[in-house]
């Protein structure tokens, strides 16, 4: 909601000065004959969450430069600092995130979703595939504000950036956009998944190679076919680098690099660990070096480069969202899609 503050004097009195972007619904917040409670909850909460020294009482709330509000923070006032509310809905329940910047906001899940779903998925996909990855996008919101207290907008899982900022980007369909998430967030509300009475976490990639993989650390991950995968524009890449290249990314000569060796492949036909020279890494560090879209790699050695053939995009375990979207077009709904990528899970729903 807030993405910068400022503390001036006004009148010899300390005024915080708050800046709103046009990313979140504030607008009935913002009302003249407006309820503040929330405001001066989101207000203070702001404060705690990013340590401001600020001992005023008077917050002024300011877009492109105007004062849109002014918030007097009694500090007798009984508002309960709280990050949740027993309302699990999309509309109630709030979550703290950590932005790009480090300023630390707060917001509804359904701001959170909203953005989440615009950042990660495509936008054309079947609504039953928007439906998976809201639920499971909402399981690592509950999961990760359970365990530490804050999301991060950029962690392994997935990205947030507010919706607003994709109003140029869909400059001809911003609003039919907006209602097709909407509307995969309404029709999934409060709902999320468990395994053994736990929330999951939601591996999601692009693409497998033909199979997802299994992990013995996360028992609902198993090998999964998704042969659909197959048929994707991102299911084959080739890369090729000159030696001179791979020097700088390896840190080693060109001939141990010639003699690069794969020593092991996973089940999944995935390269488990290689050797350079002296050095042996895993497949993940191995691919991530060379910024491939996967670690299910073939090699081809040449005289002036080597090749890198890959299949599939992504980590592979968990849900493929090309064949997630083939499963849903064949007329599975959002449950069969989960169902099918997490076997034994449970899908839940707050009431």
């Amino acid at each position: 909601m807030f993405y910068r503050y400022e503390i001036k004097k006004v009148n010899d009195e300390d005024v915080l000065y708050l800046y709103l972007t046009m990313a979140y619904e504030f607008s009935k917040e913002l009302g003249v004959e407006a309820d503040d409670t929330d405001i001066k909850r989101r207000t203070k909460n702001f404060i705690k969450n990013n340590n401001i020294d600020f001992k005023g009482r008077k917050a002024f709330l300011i877009i492109d430069g105007i004062i849109v509000k002014t918030v007097d923070i009694e500090k007798n006032e009984d508002v309960e600092l709280i990050k949740q509310t027993h309302d699990y809905s999309d509309q109630q329940y709030l979550i703290t995130i950590e932005l790009e910047n480090h300023i630390v906001v707060e917001m509804t899940l359904k701001e959170y979703l909203l953005g989440v779903l615009a950042t990660n998925a495509t936008i054309s996909m079947n609504i039953e595939t928007l439906k998976a990855l809201t639920v499971l996008y909402r399981t690592y919101a509950f999961k990760e504000m359970e365990e530490n207290k804050k999301i991060m907008a950029i962690n392994r899982y997935q990205i947030y950036k507010p919706l607003s900022y994709y109003k140029l980007v869909w400059i001809h369909d911003y609003n039919s956009t907006y209602h097709k998430l909407l509307k995969a967030i309404q029709e999934t509300d409060r709902e999320f998944v468990t395994y053994d009475g736990k929330y999951i976490t939601p591996f999601i990639h692009v693409c497998s190679n033909g199979y997802t993989s299994a992990d013995p650390d996360f028992p609902y991950l198993e090998r999964r076919p998704s042969l659909w995968d197959y048929a994707s524009p991102l299911f084959l890449k080739v890369t090729d680098y000159d030696y001179t290249q791979l020097e700088k990314i390896f840190k080693q000569k060109k001939e141990s690099i010639k003699n690069m060796e794969i020593l092991s492949l996973t089940d999944n036909n995935r390269i488990k660990s290689i050797k350079i020279g002296k050095e042996i890494m895993d497949g993940i560090a191995f691919k991530q070096l060379l910024n491939l879209p996967s670690d299910d790699i073939t090699i081809i050695i040449n005289e002036n480069n080597i090749r890198f053939i890959t299949r599939g995009y992504g980590i592979s375990l968990g849900l493929s969202e090309f064949g997630a979207n083939e499963i849903a077009d064949s007329g599975c709904n959002y449950a069969d899609i989960i169902h099918y990528y997490y076997p034994n899970v449970i899908i839940k729903r707050f009431i």
